[in-house]
């Protein structure tokens, strides 16, 4: 593209960006809108004022999802509709960035918007009755950028923007200017225009600017004014090299930009060529791209005749080609002639349609207004109007969007294509986790219907891109939908299911409080979890990991041996090695994935991989005592067994009460002992137990585990144990040995590893333990699911959800992704980065979240009077309780807004009706307004009564007894 060579120009990327304009709901609608060539100039409808001349207005600007921002009503009907069209316009273009709006919070954001429309504020002033401390935070134009900042807590410079029209293209500057200058991380550039009265109609008629049928026309021999128009629009910006480091969408690229001023001109109101000239050639300078190379100019455009002719001049003035480098002609375009002249968005409408137009690689063509205007002599200059839809060349371009502002302020942007990024290879097909939440269950199923009709007309390539765009860049609100796919047909149809799911979705509740649940032997079989090793990296290093801390203690790697389905693994001198690296391994692979355990248990050998999880071991400590542990059983002779028994725990002790080789193996919960020990021993027991009508089952084992059998290795194994340091757990770790939750303090040490060998697994006494402050899930960490059953038999841990990893053969990244899903959907904001491939981590554009037009307010004032004063020198009755109750209720409504059948007297100030410091102040002036008896309230002590609306009453009424007490 001819960039000429030059020190390094910090490019902005265009990273984000959402809209809504006349006729266009969001940018998809819009660019339909521009390629239509339509004009969407319509009837004024009565809110606007009473100038009765058409315009381009949007639809449903009254409307705004005062919940999901937790905007109290009163609140919400004092504010400006420009902060709440740009409160939700911003939280789009985040998402669209691939970025959680939530995840921003705290973080070095910039704000930057660009208004010139203070209707609103003259309509609140127009009744001086209505005047709240919420006039001015709802009305003031300074608050436009600091209400984005407030809402969702942005912590970068924050400016409003008044340079007339060209407000939001010096915002895009000022924003760029930041971004360069390290003052913030990411920046939100937008504009926004809401035609609330006819102040600004009448003086555009005197002056001679309007057009009488409400349309710019712009270039065009009928150019005869500007029309009005409404528009918001937020880009959101990052360096280039920041953007493409992170797998940020890059929609287009900001070479440079510049703004100037006229100065003492011809007139304040006058364009001024020279000035707009030398803004143009800066901003083409800075940008460091010669005028040749640009391809296309949006223009300023309003389509007065002077306003024409004079942008023409200057364009010429730039872009003249006396040597003839330039190919083609310099294309000109000026969206005012679509949707109007947008005033204080103007500058943004015309950027968003250039990055449209650089992204699709085509501009629109403009609509039709008759001939273009001859005076200007376009084609003498080497320019054309853009009047068809304009191919772009394929290998990208660059274009320029210029700006000039009622009063002289001037501003240019030079933008080019986005570079093409290396495409990194897709990982093939693989399972993803498609996460969506919103506010409401009726929020969620109106959003999963917006998002299945995309995924239903998607390729499979695009799955598990899409799925981590959707973890991303959604944020995780209460009530949430999450789901795994290997297919985008697989996913639509899961997404039309949940938005047609009838029962209520449960709000998430706190963040889940886990515990982790080790798998002991005869949960393995050959080839466990290769499934997970082929397909994802990050359980493969802990794995290879856990199978290095083995080696000294082994002939073949673990995990080699484990993967080649040998079925050595059902040898105890394997099985324990090789389910202790799996346990491990899929242990940490969820802690790397923020599923962390807040308490363990561990049935067995699953106690090894429990310690080390707790830090009551380290790993390589824990692969020297189970490959003995294994090893030195593995030496043992055969001949012993172990019997799965209904007997009660006093019935087996019973039984083996007189059978000094066979002992109590495991007590797994009501009606699931095992017995172990002596074949011989075992055979009498179980021919006793069936006489008693008791169904017993031999397990296929090769050797009686926690036995007396087991008492020729507690020596050779002690004295290895006792060469490792005993450990004390960090985490609460509910031993199968103990029965018991361990005590702070103490230690898993050399004679509790050698207990372990032998002694009863009591794991029913463990589970019920660890119920005495349950957990919200249990996570079972082995092979396939063993234990989940035995959990659901015991009686206090019954109801507590029990969830698997894997389950079995088979098992792979899917079955991670479900509990995931599960626990996502239960609070859990997982670390999703670590489940995809590098390669996955690419955004893509998803529809934004679809906000509830509910909720309706326009030009809205308090009504109603307050109680009048009594009368001095009239003595004060005594407090009626109806009345205290009635005027502390209508203060609470007035302020906070809503109505009195919606309050309930336990609801709290603070946690339930959003109040914040200006809204108590107010409360505390209607309170003293309304009971003139009490005096000043003293704040003090009234905050040490805010808990609910019925302490309040309370503290109010001992106000007033002590006012009237003799």
């Amino acid at each position: 593209m001819g960039r000429p060579s030059g020190p390094s120009r910090h490019p902005v990327a265009v990273v984000g960006l959402d809209c809504r304009f006349p006729g266009a709901p969001g940018p998809d609608a819009y660019w339909r809108l521009l390629m239509s060539r339509a004009v969407a100039i319509g009837e004024r409808p009565a809110s606007r004022g009473p100038y009765d001349v058409p315009g381009g207005f949007l639809a449903d600007a009254d409307a705004f999802d005062r919940s999901f921002f937790g905007v109290p009503t009163a609140e919400a009907s004092a504010m400006d509709p420009q902060q709440r069209l740009l409160l939700e316009c911003s939280w789009r273009a985040v998402e669209d960035a691939g970025m959680s709006p939530t995840r921003l919070a705290g973080g070095s954001v910039g704000t930057f918007v660009g208004s010139m429309s203070d209707d609103w504020l003259r309509l609140s002033l127009a009744a001086p009755e209505g005047i709240t401390p919420r006039t001015g935070t709802g009305s003031g134009r300074s608050m436009l950028a600091n209400r984005i900042a407030y809402q969702l807590d942005l912590r970068g410079p924050s400016l409003t923007v008044d340079t007339a029209c060209s407000s939001s293209l010096v915002a895009v500057h000022l924003a760029c200017t930041a971004l360069r200058a390290g003052e913030c991380d990411l920046a939100l550039a937008g504009g926004v225009n809401i035609v609330a009265g006819s102040v600004l109609d009448e003086i555009y008629a005197q002056a001679g600017l309007a057009a009488p049928d409400g349309r710019c026309k712009p270039f065009s021999a009928a150019a005869d004014g500007i029309g009005r128009g409404e528009g918001v629009g937020v880009v959101a910006l990052r360096l280039l090299d920041d953007a493409v480091r992170d797998g940020d969408p890059v929609h287009a690229v900001i070479l440079g930009s510049a703004v100037n001023q006229d100065g003492r001109s011809n007139g304040i109101m006058a364009p001024h060529r020279a000035s707009q000239r030398e803004v143009i050639a800066t901003a083409c300078r800075r940008a460091q791209v010669a005028p040749q190379h640009i391809r296309f100019v949006e223009a300023h455009g309003t389509g007065t005749p002077l306003g024409d002719q004079i942008e023409v001049l200057s364009l010429g003035d730039v872009f003249r080609d006396p040597q003839g480098v330039r190919e083609w002609p310099l294309a000109i375009g000026a969206v005012k002639g679509a949707i109007g002249h947008t005033e204080g968005a103007a500058g943004m409408a015309g950027l968003i349609k250039t990055v449209l137009a650089l992204r699709h690689g085509v501009v629109p063509g403009s609509p039709s207004y008759g001939a273009e205007n001859p005076r200007l002599g376009l084609a003498r200059r080497s320019m054309e109007l853009i009047t068809e839809p304009l191919e772009l060349p394929a290998d990208g371009c660059r274009a320029g969007v210029s700006s000039f502002g009622m009063g002289g302020t001037n501003a240019h942007v030079v933008l080019e294509t986005a570079p093409v990024t290396e495409a990194s290879a897709a990982a093939g097909p693989r399972a993803g986790v498609f996460t969506l939440s919103a506010d409401t269950p009726t929020a969620l199923r109106r959003n999963l219907r917006l998002q299945a009709v995309d995924v239903a007309g998607r390729t499979g390539d695009e799955l598990a891109r899409l799925c981590w765009t959707s973890n991303r860049s959604r944020a995780a609100l209460p009530y949430r939908f999450a789901t795994v796919a290997d297919s985008t047909e697989e996913l639509a149809s899961r997404l039309f299911a949940g938005a047609e799911l009838e029962t209520e979705y449960p709000a998430a509740a706190e963040e889940p409080g886990l515990a982790f649940a080790f798998t002991g032997q005869g949960s393995q079989y050959p080839r466990m979890t290769a499934g997970l090793y082929e397909g994802s990296a990050v359980y493969r290093t802990f794995l290879e990991e856990a199978s290095k801390a083995l080696q000294p203690y082994t002939v073949t790697p673990v995990h080699e041996v484990i993967l080649a389905g040998d079925p050595v693994v059902h040898r105890t001198g394997t099985t324990q090695p090789a389910l202790f690296a799996v346990q491990y391994a899929l242990a940490r692979t969820l802690m790397e994935l923020g599923v962390r355990p807040a308490a363990v248990i561990g049935h067995s050998i699953g106690e090894f991989a429990a310690a080390v999880v707790a830090e009551a071991l380290d790993l390589a400590d824990a692969a020297r005592l189970v490959a003995v542990r294994g090893a030195f059983m593995q030496q043992l002779p055969e001949g012993g067994g172990m019997l799965a028994t209904r007997a009660r725990p006093a019935e087996a002790a019973a039984l083996v009460e007189d059978e000094t080789d066979v002992g109590i193996g495991a007590l797994n919960g009501p009606g699931a002992t095992v017995l172990s020990g002596d074949l011989d021993a075992l055979a009498r027991i179980r021919n006793r137990l069936e006489e008693r009508g008791l169904a017993c089952t031999p397990l296929k084992v090769s050797h009686a585990f926690h036995s007396p059998l087991m008492a020729p290795m507690l020596g050779r194994f002690e004295r290895v144990a006792s060469r490792i340091p005993g450990g004390r757990p960090r985490l609460p770790f509910h031993s199968t040995v103990r029965g018991r939750l361990l005590a702070p303090g103490e230690e898993l040490d050399a004679a509790y590893w050698t207990d372990h060998i032998s002694a009863t697994v009591r794991f029913e006494d463990a589970v019920t333990s660890l119920s005495e402050r349950p957990p919200t899930h249990v996570v079972e960490i082995g092979p396939k699911p063993v234990l989940s059953n035995l959990l659901r038999r015991i009686g206090p841990a019954r109801d507590i959800p029990a969830l698997g990893v894997c389950r079995g053969e088979g098992s792979g990244p899917r079955e991670v992704g479900e509990l995931l899903a599960r626990l996502h959907q239960d609070g859990l904001d997982p670390a999703w980065d670590t489940f995809y491939p590098d390669a996955e981590k690419r955004a893509v554009r998803m529809p934004a979240h679809a906000f509830s037009t509910q909720w309706r307010s326009w030009h809205q004032q308090p009504t109603g009077t307050a109680a009048a004063p009594q009368p001095p020198g009239v003595p004060a009755a005594a407090p009626d309780p109806d009345r205290v109750r009635r005027g502390v209720r209508e203060a609470v409504v007035k302020v906070r807004g809503g109505r009195h059948d919606e309050l309930d007297d336990t609801l709290r100030f603070y946690d339930d009706l959003g109040f914040d410091s200006v809204m108590l102040m107010e409360l505390k002036y209607r309170l003293e307004v309304r009971f003139p008896e009490v005096g000043e309230l003293s704040m003090p002590e009234m905050l040490s009564s805010l808990v609910s609306v019925e302490s309040l009453i309370g503290y109010l009424s001992e106000q007033l007894n002590a006012a009237v007490a003799p």
